[in-house]
């Protein structure tokens, strides 16, 4: 059974969601179950990255159905996060901050509800006031105990939210564009090569390296979002080149041409694709339709979620490992399962021609809303 036979994209992304609770679903506060089976990986975590990345894709299922109930649950989610982390927005991890300054500011272009962004421009502010410095070259840091560790998975969600956050405030709320600015030119300075390849991030142990071992895939998506906010930002079309170029060396690095390799069963690990494919689905839209990049790019979104359904779904739920190209038996967290659910929202879009988010009474930036 694949998406190829049944090309409703849509009914695949339905299963795919559904399959988050049927499978993960817990009572308040765990909310879901780190891994399934229950009880298996780290029961008692809090994963506070990996539920902001549950608010984001309840978005996503908002946008392709219209249905409010999606925005229900990922306000759900959101409020989750902050009961579970005693009440604040805040933790010692810039990037993990990042992501739900994110979500909060897609839940409220799409449902309206100002406390959401409020909370996002919150989370900015924290961030910028706490990790930003100039160890290795102003940047942010990637925690508040190792500020001279600089890393894409601070800095990419960086320059997206604060430019997102740039087109949601009036203009001089803050100074966004610069902050944004500073670290791309970092990013693009420091970490990525010559090919457009992105590596993790430099100076972990003290020593100046960079971390050439860690070959992720999202690091890849973030730098690919973070040059499309910049467009947007900036209407420079050479962003969108560079975006195109990192695409390309990712599928050719990190892939078999149809579906990304294992990175690792640490947990974390499991959602990397799919902030690939997230921020991929933020590019294909503005790339030439026709060209070869975006023929190429939709080919291995299709290719890919053919696989994972092919060999994930089983007696009517969506239970992927990290190999798409084969079922799995062995337990799995749900960063597993939120891969998913994004690559397979991203191929309801390529399907459907990339429309605009379904309407509500009090969506606002579309586009932050569509990625």
């Amino acid at each position: 059974m694949t998406t190829t036979d049944h090309p409703d994209a849509g009914r695949f992304a339905d299963l795919a969601q559904q399959s988050l609770d049927d499978l993960f679903g817990a009572p308040w506060p765990q909310h879901l179950h780190n891994s399934h089976p229950t009880g298996t990986g780290t029961p008692e975590t809090f994963n506070y990255w990996w539920l902001a990345h549950v608010v984001d894709a309840r978005v996503d299922a908002w946008a392709r159905t219209g249905d409010p109930r999606w925005l229900d649950r990922a306000a759900e989610t959101a409020r989750n996060i902050v009961e579970r982390n005693g009440g604040s927005l805040f933790n010692d991890y810039f990037d993990d901050m990042l992501w739900f300054g994110l979500a909060l500011l897609r839940l409220h272009d799409a449902g309206g509800d100002p406390r959401h962004r409020d909370d996002a421009l919150a989370i900015w502010g924290h961030v910028v006031e706490h990790g930003w410095n100039d160890h290795q070259g102003a940047s942010l840091a990637w925690r508040k105990q190792q500020l001279a560790y600089k890393n894409t998975p601070a800095n990419g969600p960086l320059v997206i939210l604060g430019l997102r956050l740039e087109r949601a405030l009036p203009a001089g709320t803050r100074d966004f564009r610069e902050y944004a600015g500073t670290a791309l030119a970092w990013l693009e300075r420091t970490l990525v090569g010559p090919d457009g390849f992105v590596e993790d991030g430099v100076n972990r142990e003290g020593d100046g390296r960079v971390d050439v071992q860690w070959r992720f895939t999202y690091n890849q998506g973030l730098y690919i979002g973070a040059l499309v906010e910049w467009w947007h930002a900036t209407g420079d079309a050479t962003a969108l080149d560079r975006a195109a170029r990192t695409a390309r060396t990712a599928v050719a690095e990190l892939s078999d041409g149809v579906v990304f390799r294992d990175e690792g069963d640490g947990g974390d690990e499991g959602l990397f694709k799919g902030v690939f494919y997230r921020y991929l689905g933020t590019l294909l839209p503005h790339l030439p339709a026709g060209s070869p990049d975006r023929v190429a790019l939709e080919e291995f979104v299709r290719a890919g979620t053919d696989a994972l359904v092919e060999h994930g779904v089983h007696d009517g739920v969506l239970r992927p490992g990290n190999d798409w190209s084969r079922p799995t038996d062995e337990p799995i967290p749900y960063s597993t399962a939120l891969s998913a659910i994004m690559a397979l929202e991203q191929r309801w879009r390529v399907d459907a021609g990339y429309p605009v988010p379904a309407a509500s009474a009090g969506a606002a930036d579309r586009v932050a809303a569509a990625g």
